[in-house]
């Protein structure tokens, strides 16, 4: 029979389970739903869910990259304490997630996070996860910093695949990864900005430059804007661990030492807990 996805859905509010955990036993129980929450019951399924409406505030971000090192995966996986997010199954547990949402993007992970909040005892929830490729030849590289709690994907492209795979191209995406975790910068260069944040900060430069003599105004607005944009564009920002340098010259200046172009595709940063 045909199972709606209101009653799904109704099922779910009941017993907290998962979506595919309540539309199979609204199936074995041909759309019964007292039926449906007992057999969520005998298969422990609502028992793990009673945990479910606990909030899951705390976790960690793991990560996966594939054996080519061609494309990357985050992912935030909560949790109800801090002393779980440290616990070696639960950090297990995540990275677990990522490498098999790295494999298979739709992958069912509902039973595993279930038979997990029964083995630790919290609530747990797989919150969202994002994925990273290289779009020719070059690397993806990755960074979490100490206890999961922020972590960095980026793409380098290279010349050719043997570059990327040069102990100092590898070294120098490591580095990016950890500047990335560092600073926290909105996009690589200034040309993919979106277009409202260069509106928003102009007009809050423009409001700032009031009073000014008019031919002034343009000169204190660009000026604000190129600030902007050095502490937000990754390229243009610089470099944690040579301040005197840009993100954009040390690119260079490793891409002359080892005779290749090498650019910066784009990044992800997730940290836990923020808003995605």
């Amino acid at each position: 029979m045909s199972i709606s996805k209101d009653e799904v859905l109704n099922l779910r509010e009941r017993t907290g389970a998962g979506l595919i955990d309540c539309k199979r036993a609204l199936t074995e129980s041909n759309g019964d739903i007292e039926e449906a929450v007992s057999i969520l019951r005998k298969k422990g399924v609502a028992s793990a869910a009673k945990k479910a409406g606990r909030d899951a505030g705390e976790g960690v971000i793991s990560q996966c990259i594939s054996d080519d090192r061609t494309k990357g995966i985050l992912v935030e996986v909560n949790c109800e304490t801090d002393f779980v997010a440290k616990n070696e199954q639960f950090v297990s547990f995540a990275n677990e997630i990522a490498a098999t949402l790295l494999q298979d993007p739709d992958a069912d992970l509902e039973s595993a996070r279930t038979e997990q909040v029964g083995k630790i005892g919290e609530n747990i929830r797989i919150s969202r996860s994002q994925s990273l490729a290289v779009s020719g030849d070059g690397l993806v590289e990755s960074y979490v910093h100490t206890g999961g709690k922020v972590a960095v994907l980026l793409s380098l492209g290279t010349c050719s695949p043997n570059a990327a795979g040069e102990p100092a191209i590898l070294s120098l995406a490591k580095d990016l990864c950890m500047h990335v975790a560092a600073t926290s910068p909105v996009c690589v260069s200034r040309d993919d900005v979106p277009e409202e944040l260069v509106s928003k900060e102009r007009e809050i430069a423009k409001a700032q430059a009031e009073g000014k003599p008019p031919q002034a105004i343009e000169k204190i607005v660009q000026g604000k804007l190129d600030k902007y944009f050095a502490t937000s564009c990754l390229l243009e920002q610089p470099f944690v661990k040579e301040p005197d340098h840009s993100i954009k010259e040390l690119l260079d200046s490793v891409g002359r030492e080892n005779s290749c172009e090498i650019k910066i595709e784009g990044f992800l940063r997730l940290q836990v807990g923020e808003d995605s």
